[in-house]
């Protein structure tokens, strides 16, 4: 197939996110892990536009135990209720009373640092990983107890930092995380630190906080966006100067004011520091304002410890929101078919896509194709058409002709039939499977036929075969029924299919026909096999999973990225946890299982012979080429081509026959090994 019109063309770069999934309630509870259901609740009359399937009255009495109900499941419900939360506001409330600068706790970077510097400090180490993480997201930072005042509500002791032409609660950018890492620099000049609560004033600098911060979150809806507030403080009660009547009242109405933040969907989230001789008492005031009680309340500070240092030490990675990939029909048998929802479990984490700059206004480039014909140098403006020759003749065919030529698959899944699980094997799952569930969005109907093919291919411990691709590579498939797995702290497993990928016939290559002749292969002796599983009984290690590893060269990548965006001298420096564990692999027990191991294998005298061999094949090989460039070298004249100025026009490999002959250095560019060759002869 040719082209009818030879043309120059220019790509258009652009880079395509899928649009947010419809997420809406369904009358069963078969969803992917963690995310809102994705069909809407079967109804008497469905909308226009919807199919309703044949005979699915009869069906809607395969679960009669409502084990695929969802709990809030209601008719009367919006089901727009339901959507999954699409980005997430925080505001930081930073404690700027005197006593966060006078109390000093142990750091990292030098003897003492103050409650106030560790504050900030880690919501700077949180917000740079933010940026990563959860690019989308928006935060709004508030010093409370401070002696300047700055928020929409002119309210006293309380300072909203951002920057000129920022809102206060907006998307990070790197310029407010420079501005931000020089807030302490100059704080005291340009904010100040107050007391906020003292004996006979009615200022209520708390409460102020948290009126602001509410109003900030403002900002979007509840159902779209998940609200929190993070309070940073080591005052465990506010109100502790302040006696009588009040006291009581301040109290009340600040409590009054955290409740009226948490009815209206806003999390109140404490991150207390300690004195390091006295440990923050939660139970005083902030238990009544953020609701601790019972085991709660004794667990509080252990888990508020562990989380701290996670938000200082978390690593570098993107976030990505759970969301459907795609919706496909499921066509079953005679006509029958049913809508599903797929959804990604598993994906490699890649490094993102190059975006193409322009150099002066640093804005993403939009390119544009234009079709050149190759013999007039005109614009084609015309549909491209493509021909083939076939008996002296052009056969034009248009864009949409050949897609459909070259169509096998329509893209939909088509069930073949059942097969049992025992003709699964592990090795089959070639690639990151799907997870799909039913979606009643499109077809009513489609949740109950999926309920009853889950159950009865879970009873007949049977999974499915059907045929699914894209257009231009078409795959079987194997539907895999999962049950739902729930233990006391909720759904651990939800209820479902997994979809893996069959591989083809010439994907499976057996290992016996490759090495069938194994008689030139050495065979372990049982003395060898013990050593063995003893070494690998050392190094075992316990609950292994490959989350507690993370991968050095996307932290290596985003670390750079970082560096490069905020003008760092220096990169963060990246700990790569995939190198071995030297200090561990040299305790006794594990170096007396590897000595053991190694002289069982190898012999007592394995090293000394090893490099005594390594030596004696070295030398030979080295005196082999040293002969061989004086032999080549012979042949050329150097003086004579170093005076007329011919030895640029040899190839460095011939440079090297003169340079090894005369034991000189072979390693540089072309010029360098010129000019190493002139001074030796003295030219």
């Amino acid at each position: 197939m040719r082209v009818a019109s030879p043309v120059k063309t220019q790509i258009h770069l652009r880079e395509h996110f899928p649009p947010p999934p419809h997420q809406t309630k369904f009358s069963s509870s078969l969803k992917p892990p963690q995310t809102a259901s994705a069909s809407a609740t079967a109804k008497p009359f469905p909308p226009n536009g919807r199919r309703i399937l044949p005979s699915t009255a009869g069906l809607m009495d395969i679960d009669p135990d409502d084990v695929f109900r969802d709990d809030e499941d209601d008719a009367e419900n919006d089901p727009l209720q339901e959507r999954q939360s699409s980005k997430e506001l925080v505001v930081f409330l930073v404690d700027a009373s005197p006593k966060m600068f006078n109390i000093t706790c142990p750091g990292e970077d030098r003897e003492n640092a103050s409650h106030f510097h560790v504050a900030v400090s880690c919501v700077a180490q949180s917000i740079k990983i933010q940026i990563i993480n959860r690019p989308y997201d928006e935060i709004a930072i508030c010093f409370f107890n401070t002696r300047e005042k700055k928020n929409l509500q002119d309210l006293n002791g309380v300072y909203v930092f951002n920057v000129a032409e920022r809102e206060h609660l907006d998307s990070l950018t790197a310029r407010f995380i420079k501005e931000f890492d020089r807030v302490e620099e100059s704080f005291s000049k340009v904010i100040g630190s107050e007391y906020g609560i003292i004996p006979g004033s009615r200022d209520n600098s708390l409460y102020n906080a948290l009126w602001v911060a509410q109003a900030l979150l403002r900002k979007g809806s509840a159902k779209t966006a998940e609200k929190r507030i993070l309070l940073l403080t080591n005052e465990d009660d506010p109100f502790g100067s302040i006696k009588g009547v009040t006291k009581l009242d301040m109290t009340r109405t600040t409590l009054q004011r955290a409740k009226d933040a948490q009815d209206l969907g806003i999390t109140i989230e404490l991150l207390p520091l300690s004195s390091p001789n006295e440990e923050f008492n939660v139970s005083l005031f902030y238990a009544d304002l953020i609701g601790l009680d019972g085991d709660e309340l004794a667990q509080f500070m252990p888990l508020a410890g562990e989380r701290f240092e996670d938000m200082n030490k978390q690593l570098r990675k993107r976030m990505f929101k759970k969301r459907r990939v795609r919706r496909i029909s499921f066509m079953i048998a005679g006509g029958l078919s049913i809508e599903l929802n797929t959804y990604a479990l598993i994906r490699p984490t890649v490094p993102a896509k190059v975006t193409w700059l322009d150099s002066v206004t640093n804005l993403p480039l939009k390119a544009e194709r234009s079709l050149i014909c190759a013999d007039t140098g005109a614009i084609v403006k015309d549909p491209i058409k493509r021909f083939q020759t076939y008996k002296n003749e052009d056969i034009t065919f248009t864009i949409d002709e050949l897609s459909e030529i070259k169509r096998v698959s329509t893209g939909n899944l088509r069930l073949l039939g059942f097969k049992p699980l025992s003709c699964l094997k592990d090795y089959h799952n070639l690639k990151p499977p799907l997870f799909v569930c039913p979606s009643d969005e499109e077809v009513m109907g489609s949740t109950c036929i999926f309920i009853a093919l889950h159950r009865s291919m879970i009873r007949l411990k049977r999974f499915a075969v059907a045929f699914y691709g894209s257009s231009s590579r078409p795959q079987l498939v194997g539907l895999i029924a999962q049950e739902e797995i729930i233990d006391s702290g909720g759904q651990i497993e939800p209820p479902g299919m997994h979809m893996i990928y069959l591989p083809y016939s010439d994907d499976i290559r057996p290992i016996e026909e490759l090495h069938a002749d194994n008689s030139g292969v050495p065979s372990a002796t049982d003395d060898q096999i013990q050593k063995a599983a003893a070494l690998v009984k050392r190094v075992d290690l316990k609950d292994f999973s490959v989350c507690q590893f993370s991968n050095p060269v996307l932290q290596s990548h985003y670390a750079l990225v970082q560096a490069m965006a905020l003008d760092e001298d220096e990169m963060p420096e990246i700990v790569d946890e995939t190198l071995p564990d030297e200090e561990g692999m040299a305790r006794p027990g594990i170096a007396k299982a590897l000595e053991e191991f190694k002289i069982c294998v190898y012999g007592e005298n394995y090293d000394e012979e090893d490099e005594k061999a390594a030596h004696a094949k070295a030398g030979k090989k080295r005196k082999q080429f040293t002969e061989e460039a004086v032999n080549k070298g012979a042949y050329y004249d150097w003086g004579k081509l170093a005076d007329d100025g011919k030895l640029k026009d040899l190839t460095v490999q011939e440079l090297k026959y003169y340079l090894t002959a005369n034991k000189l250095t072979v390693a540089g560019k072309k010029e360098a090994l010129i000019s190493r060759i002139l001074t030796h002869m003295g030219k």
